[in-house]
C-alpha cells in the first residue's frame, strides 16, 4: 500500500504530510510522557518485527499479493501512541533507505499506515473488547477483527488521496482499493491473531491493563529473542515471498494509472537489493537483515531519547500501552 511518487498531486501530498506530522507529534508527546524506560526495548522490537513482516508478501489470488501492515498488532501490544511512532519509523526507513514508497508521498503513506491504521485499529479493538469481554479468546477475536478493519481503513484513505489528486475517480478507486484490501485484511487478521496469541503466552502481562502502582518488568531479553525471530523471518522466509504486485500496484494496473509512477529518489538499497548483487536471494536477505537491524536500533534510540528527556513517566487514562515505571 506504499504510494510511489507520481500518484499524488502536490496539494494532496502536502496535506497528507501536514496531517501526518500533526499526528506523529501528538504521539511523540504522549510517548514521551507515558513510556516507562523498561518498555523501551519493546518499541525497537515492534519496529524490527513490522519491518521484517512487511517483506513477507503472501498471495491472495488473482495475481495479487499482500503483506502485514502491523499497525493494529503494535497498537494492541504497546498502545496507539507507541504504535504511531513505531509505524512512522518503519515507513520513513523504508522510503529513505529502500525507496519503498515515494519521497513526495511519504506524508500520505505515514498518514494512511502510521496514523489511520493504528488509531482505527485500536478504536475497533477497544470497542470489540468492551462488547466481547476480557477473556483471551475474546481479545484475540477483537485483535483479528480490528486488524482487518485497520487494513481496509488505510486502503480507503489511500483511495481518497488518489481521487483527490485526480489520479482516478473516487467511484473507481474506492471499490477497487477497499475490495482487494478486504481480502488482504484476512491475512493481516490471521497473522495479528497468531502473534498476539504467542505474546500472550510468553508475556501475558502485555495483554492486561497496567496497574498504576505495578512494577514494570524488564523486556530486554524478550526483545532480544524477538529480534532474532524477526531476523529469522528475513533469512528463511523472505526469499520465498510472493512476487505478485501488492494491492495498490494491482489496482493501478487494473485502473490504468500505473504509468503515472515516477522514478523514486536514490536510496542506498533500492528495492531491497544490494548494489552489485542484483535481484538475488543473497541481496534480498542482506538488505532485509540490514533494514531489520536499523529499524530496531532507530526505534529503540528514539524511545530512549524520549524517555530520558521526559524523566519519570506518567500514565494518563486511555493509553494502556503506557504503564507507570517502577
Amino acid at each position: 500500500m506504499h504510494i510511489p511518487d507520481g500518484f499524488l498531486d502536490g496539494r494532496t501530498a502536502l496535506a497528507g504530510a501536514a496531517i501526518a506530522a500533526a499526528g506523529l507529534g501528538v504521539a511523540l508527546h504522549r510517548v514521551r510522557r507515558t513510556l516507562p524506560p523498561r518498555r523501551v526495548p519493546l518499541i525497537g522490537l515492534a519496529a524490527a518485527f513490522v519491518f521484517a513482516a512487511q517483506l513477507l508478501n503472501f498471495p491472495v489470488g488473482g495475481g495479487t499479493s499482500g503483506h502485514l501492515v502491523g499497525a493494529t498488532l503494535a497498537a494492541v501490544l504497546l498502545g496507539p501512541s507507541a504504535a504511531v511512532v513505531v509505524m512512522s519509523a518503519v515507513l520513513i526507513l523504508q522510503c529513505l533507505m529502500f525507496a519503498d514508497g515515494g519521497l513526495t508521498a511519504l506524508g500520505a503513506n505515514v498518514f494512511n499506515m502510521a496514523v489511520v491504521a493504528p488509531v482505527a485499529g485500536y478504536a475497533v479493538y477497544a470497542a470489540a473488547r468492551r462488547a466481547a469481554g476480557d477473556g483471551l479468546r475474546a481479545r484475540l477475536a477483537a485483535a483479528g477483527f480490528a486488524a482487518w478493519c485497520s487494513t481496509v481503513a488505510a486502503a480507503v484513505a489511500c483511495a481518497g488521496e488518489l481521487a483527490a489528486s485526480g489520479t482516478v475517480p473516487w467511484r473507481a478507486a474506492f471499490p477497487a482499493m477497499a475490495g482487494v484490501h478486504m481480502v488482504i485484511g484476512l491475512g493481516e487478521a490471521a497473522i495479528t491473531t497468531l502473534v498476539v496469541a504467542a505474546v500472550a503466552r510468553a508475556r501475558p502481562e502485555l495483554m492486561r491493563e497496567p496497574e498504576p502502582a505495578a512494577r514494570v518488568p524488564r523486556y530486554a531479553a524478550f526483545a532480544a529473542y524477538g529480534l532474532l525471530t524477526a531476523l529469522g523471518l528475513v533469512v528463511f522466509v523472505a526469499p520465498f515471498a510472493s512476487g505478485w504486485p501488492d494491492g495498490l500496484a494491482k489496482v493501478a494496473e487494473s485502473l490504468g494509472f500505473a504509468a503515472r509512477e515516477a522514478q523514486s529518489a536514490r536510496a542506498p538499497l533500492p528495492g531491497y537489493a544490494v548494489p552489485g548483487l542484483g535481484v538475488s536471494v543473497t541481496g534480498t536477505v542482506l538488505a532485509g537483515v540490514t533494514g531489520t537491524a536499523v529499524a530496531f536500533a532507530a526505534a529503540w534510540s528514539l524511545a530512549t531519547l524520549l524517555t530520558r528527556r521526559a524523566g519519570r513517566p506518567r500514565a494518563p487514562a486511555g493509553d494502556p500501552g503506557a504503564p507507570v515505571a517502577a
